[in-house]
């Protein structure tokens, strides 16, 4: 059996803390792509139109580890390119990631409420990954787990790429014991503590997750730790991590976190408000270190506003 190509190191460095991408061409049995444009063209073009392809051909932006490829290389299957992609302007999130705890293997970071953990949609380099990578100088700094954009609290980044499946497991066996903080009402005929288990489900496309009949595949313990006024502080302890999970279950306890835009009612989309963060906080991590088996528990400085 034909071993696959090892990818190749990417000849271009990391740009504002995002890597190029790499693409490796596809097989052609039927002989559709003569030259390397051709392939690229009809990949790209309804993204950024051919014009786009053609400029960055011309300019040496896609590169092989041989260096610039030319628009009239012949197209060659298996082969490795790279490139940089042009991102859209993004407004700056006002708050800084903060660094808990920092060593040869580990990152324990502060994630502010609205930064991303990490690069998707819209959201690219204004992202907790990109702005550790660029300010600590960590170019391979990976997460072994993610955090909603709207909770701020602790997110686990793997400094050396060979340890991040070891990290990953714990998250992946449930064996990271995580404790959340939020502020949601206070409602005395809510008997709490309490176990929530559900089935939830989500959508891709759709903002909300729901929950629907059937096996559950989530589990959150809440307990309220105290109450003032029309207020409570609760801990949330997830044994699941379900998109969503803690929110959910507050919303179906008739307790939505304060400044939820999408539990109960979806807020219709603008402007961000950095004076209204959702009052969720991932407040500590506490797991066996998979590689020095020594114990750890480490525990957010940020506090929730609200209270």
């Amino acid at each position: 059996m034909r071993r696959r190509q090892r990818a190749p190191r990417s000849p271009l460095p990391q740009r504002d803390g995002i890597d190029p991408v790499r693409l490796r061409l596809p097989a052609d049995p039927d002989g559709l792509w003569a030259t390397v444009r051709d392939h690229l063209v009809e990949r790209y073009a309804n993204a950024i139109g051919a014009e786009q392809v053609d400029a960055m051909l011309d300019e040496g932006r896609i590169v092989s580890a041989d260096g610039p490829v030319t628009a009239d290389e012949p197209y060659e299957a298996g082969r490795y390119l790279f490139f940089h992609r042009d991102f859209a302007a993004e407004e700056r999130v006002p708050f800084e990631v903060g660094v808990v705890h920092r060593d040869e293997r580990l990152v324990i970071a502060d994630k502010p409420h609205f930064l991303a953990t990490v690069p998707r949609g819209s959201h690219i380099t204004e992202t907790a990954l990109a702005r550790l990578r660029r300010d600590l100088g960590l170019p391979e700094l990976q997460p072994a787990h993610r955090l909603d954009r709207l909770t701020a609290g602790l997110v686990l980044f793997v400094v050396r790429p060979a340890d991040r499946g070891a990290y990953q497991t714990l998250f992946r066996d449930r064996r990271v014991r995580k404790e959340y903080e939020a502020i949601a009402p206070y409602d005395p005929g809510v008997d709490l503590p309490r176990t929530v288990r559900s089935r939830i489900e989500k959508e891709r496309g759709v903002i909300a997750a729901r929950e629907v009949p059937g096996e559950p595949n989530s589990e959150s313990r809440i307990e309220l730790v105290e109450a003032r006024g029309a207020l409570g502080r609760y801990r949330l302890l997830p044994a699941t991590g379900r998109t969503h999970q803690l929110r959910v279950h507050m919303n179906s306890l008739g307790l939505p976190i304060l400044n939820d835009p999408v539990y109960p009612v979806v807020r219709e989309p603008g402007p961000e408000d950095y004076g209204r963060p959702l009052q969720l906080l991932a407040r500590s991590l506490e797991f066996t270190d998979p590689v020095t088996d020594g114990a750890c528990r480490f525990e957010s400085r940020l506090r929730l506003g609200a209270w």
